[in-house]
């Protein structure tokens, strides 16, 4: 049922906060509906097609609806703005649930990390078993580009981000995931039990929940929840669970009798195969299970499946030496499982924190650490844990160059930091980019950082220029 600020958008004066991806979409999506659209940016000054304000020049007695793009924080003066005038607040995710397709049905995820992997090989799971599907969301392709798109889907598999969650209101799910939970986007959401929080009000959306039992936030936090609780682990099932049984992952949950256990695939069958991985397919294959996908075809699935780029992506193998990009690992989490994943590392990190704080990790990780490569704005949080934690462990820390400039061609940034691992590393090595830290100090984003991780180690190590 749409909320009744959807049902009538034609000749309302919306605002919408944000010229970015989401933001110049559902400002399209609006606009076709009639609606009168401004846009209030604060770096982007023109928009085809649109009027773009600054924050200063805002006057909310000409706007009935403030749309906010998921990266505005409530305490932006342009939203405290909008809530002292008594201006609704609307968003993107739900201005997509209001104007999809009548019988369109959504699943969601969300965690820490390893959101867009599993939301993606969820997709992929209903489509072999001869759903229409997608994966949307913090994933790429907006929900709202979906939804407006001329492809009608049965299903869309939403990644939402802690951010969509918070200003999340309208929209429904048949089931959604939580894969983990821990310490990112602090300096967003200004502590970690506020982070927590929006994460998990996810399931007030959700009918039925897939939830890591190994993860012990999520199963504190979702104690009272009243819903279907499916929990996955690595462990063995308990009937009306998922998990492993020696080689197999295995379905008690969704099968006529939980006391028999129904075989999703071979434990090698999940590349690469390693812990977090084969939980991510634990996880997608829960959800799609929801929506009555046969285990024949989530095996097809999970066979076929190639994770996506800058995700545990082995670049190179040299001389006895694993190079791999994992540049998407931008906090302590995501960095914590590619490094265990590996037993001999050189691990490079570092960037902007988040307000991440790296002692939990170093004191993890260290065993399998040789000589940790520090870059970025917040390195010294890494290197005086690893000072304090791990002293055997060498700190090498590389400046940024003067020649190289953020988007640049130059990419001697990298390049040194690749001379300074190719030196150190013996075979049986991992050369590891697992920053821990999000990239937008040094980079355009954690692709451009992986993607330049890449060439480094093709130019300097492959072709030993």
């Amino acid at each position: 049922m749409a909320h009744a600020l959807y049902t009538h958008l034609d000749g309302k004066r919306i605002l919408v906060a944000g010229a970015g991806v989401t933001g110049s979409a559902c400002a399209r999506a609006l606009e076709k509906r009639g609606s009168l659209v401004t846009i209030v940016d604060e770096k982007v000054s023109e928009l085809e097609g649109f009027i773009v304000i600054t924050p200063e020049r805002v006057n909310f007695s000409h706007f009935d609806l403030l749309l906010v793009s998921p990266g505005w924080r409530e305490d932006h003066p342009v939203v405290l703005a909008a809530r002292a005038a008594r201006i609704a607040l609307i968003n993107e995710v739900d201005l997509a649930w209001s104007l999809k397709a009548p019988g369109q049905k959504w699943l969601a995820l969300t965690g820490t990390n390893g959101k867009t992997t599993t939301v993606e090989l969820t997709a992929a799971m209903l489509r072999s078993g001869g759903l229409t599907a997608i994966a949307c969301g913090n994933v790429g392709t907006t929900v709202i580009e979906v939804v407006e798109s001329p492809e009608q889907y049965d299903y869309l598999v939403l990644e939402l981000s802690s951010f969509q969650l918070h200003w999340l209101e309208d929209a429904e799910f048949i089931s959604s995931a939580v894969l983990n939970i821990a310490q990112d986007h602090l300096d967003w959401h200004g502590s970690f039990d506020a982070y927590a929080t929006d994460k998990l009000s996810i399931l007030d959306k959700s009918m039925t929940a897939i939830l890591n039992s190994q993860d012990g936030e999520i199963l504190t936090r979702t104690a009272h929840w009243q819903g279907r609780k499916v929990f996955f682990s690595l462990d063995t099932p308990s009937p009306g669970e998922i998990g492993v049984v020696e080689e197999l992952l295995v379905d008690r949950a969704f099968v006529a009798d939980p006391q028999e256990a129904a075989m999703f695939c071979e434990l090698v069958e999940v590349t690469p195969t390693v812990p977090h991985n084969v939980s991510n397919a634990l996880a997608a294959a829960g959800l799609a299970r929801t929506v009555g996908v046969s285990h024949e075809a989530i095996r097809t699935a999970i066979t076929e499946f190639a994770p996506g780029r800058h995700r545990i992506e082995t670049v190179l193998v040299q001389e006895g030496i694993t190079w791999i990009n994992d540049s998407k690992a931008t906090n302590p989490h995501a960095a914590s499982a590619a490094i265990m994943s590996a037993l001999s590392v050189i691990w490079i990190a570092g960037g902007l924190a988040k307000g991440a704080q790296m002692g939990e990790l170093v004191q993890r990780i260290k065993s399998r650490v040789r000589v940790a490569i520090l870059i970025g704005e917040d390195r010294e949080l890494i290197a005086k844990e690893l000072s304090e934690h791990a002293p055997a462990i060498e700190i090498l820390r590389i400046d940024t160059p003067s020649q190289y400039s953020k988007g640049g061609d130059d990419n001697s940034l990298m390049e040194t930091v690749i001379r300074a691992a190719k030196e150190r590393a013996i075979s049986g090595d991992t050369v590891l980019l697992a920053p821990a830290c999000a990239s937008m100090d040094q980079f355009i984003s954690y692709g451009d950082r992986g993607d330049r991780f890449r060439t480094a180690v093709e130019k300097v190590v492959r072709d030993g220029k």
